[in-house]
């Protein structure tokens, strides 16, 4: 299977870069930017096929603005890349040889290191509720 989604008109197999979607119950035709997952009633068209679709007559075509280009990561996808990061920075490590107390879950030993935290496995952690 291909990750680049291809456009939905027959024996056409260009890359999609927009989604269309008809609302039957306003006779409207909305064209925008490709969807962020194919859905079953929507279609996916080129560049080509998105610039000379048509309605059936009687019908609104609603055309969204198209980002022909690349997507790029906002500035908030790439803030929080780095608060994450950070924070993994932050959290202390444990030698992975040793047999922490505080590896089994529900472990008393493991409740004096940090309140909220029961237990530890990999990226995971097994938190208490507060009111515990």
């Amino acid at each position: 299977m291909s990750p680049v989604r291809r456009c939905s008109r027959t024996a056409c197999g260009r890359p999609a870069v927009a989604t269309l979607t008809y609302v039957y119950a306003d006779s409207t035709a909305v064209l925008g930017p490709l969807a962020t997952y194919a859905e079953p009633h929507c279609y996916d068209l080129c560049s080509e096929h998105s610039e000379r679709l048509t309605a059936p007559r009687g019908w609104e075509v609603v055309r969204l603005a198209v980002d022909a280009g690349p997507p790029r990561p906002s500035g908030d996808d790439l803030e929080a890349l780095a608060n994450a990061v950070r924070e993994a920075a932050r959290t202390p490590r444990r030698d992975p040889s040793a047999a922490a107390p505080s590896d089994a879950v529900g472990g008393p030993e493991g409740r004096d290191s940090d309140p909220m935290e029961v237990a530890r496995r990999g990226h995971l952690r097994v938190l208490r509720s507060p009111e515990q």
